[in-house]
């Protein structure tokens, strides 16, 4: 069942692209009139970001510089604050599209659901997350952190893993060199990481 299933998203998906393709390609010339008829002719949008990121600058930018208007859509953007909270906008048909990290997709599949969603399309090739601290370090050193308290992402998550990722290649132990805390909501970090909490 759930390779037919995968058969035929990736064909219909395939069949979009190809239509996407040759609807790109068309020769016909149409007038002005028609022109400004299709663009009264508004798509609406509705898509979820996961949090507000430098990384995605260049779709703020677009949405606001009309340049998604121009060919006819209408983004609808909001933030959900946690790929968690944007998976379930996205399951519940709230948003048409959600920007998360795959892993989403990974989990629902693994809790059997047929109506699991499709990652298409790439955004960043890296984490967006950053390491910060209240002192100034001149020369860091990853080994620094030995014996800190460090903020990470919800376990599972891809900030979470790619954090995991680094301490592991720098032969850190997450259990025995530093407290890592990962059971702060994804939009609380800030505010802790202020307060010192």
């Amino acid at each position: 069942m759930r390779k037919k299933t995968i058969k035929l998203l990736s064909a219909l998906i395939c069949a979009f692209i190809c239509v996407g393709l040759f609807t790109g390609c068309n020769k016909n010339k149409t007038s002005d009139k028609e022109n400004q008829g299709n663009k009264d002719k508004i798509t609406t949008i509705r898509l979820n970001e996961v949090t507000r990121s430098i990384f995605y600058a260049p779709m703020y930018a677009a949405i606001s510089e009309g340049f998604f208007e121009e060919e006819g859509i209408e983004i609808e953007l909001s933030t959900g604050q946690g790929a968690d909270k944007t998976m379930q906008q996205l399951i519940s048909g709230s948003v048409n599209i959600g920007f998360s990290g795959p892993e989403q997709v990974m989990y629902i599949y693994n809790q059997g659901r047929e109506d699991y969603p499709v990652v298409f399309a790439q955004l960043t090739q890296k984490d967006g997350s950053f390491l910060v601290s209240r002192e100034k370090h001149s020369e860091f050193s990853w080994q620094d952190i030995k014996g800190k308290t460090v903020i990470g992402g919800r376990p599972g998550g891809v900030p979470e893993m790619a954090l995991e990722y680094v301490l592991k290649n720098e032969n850190i132990d997450k259990e025995k060199d530093l407290n890592l805390v990962t059971n702060i909501a994804f939009d609380a970090v800030p505010g802790a990481f202020k307060g010192g909490t």
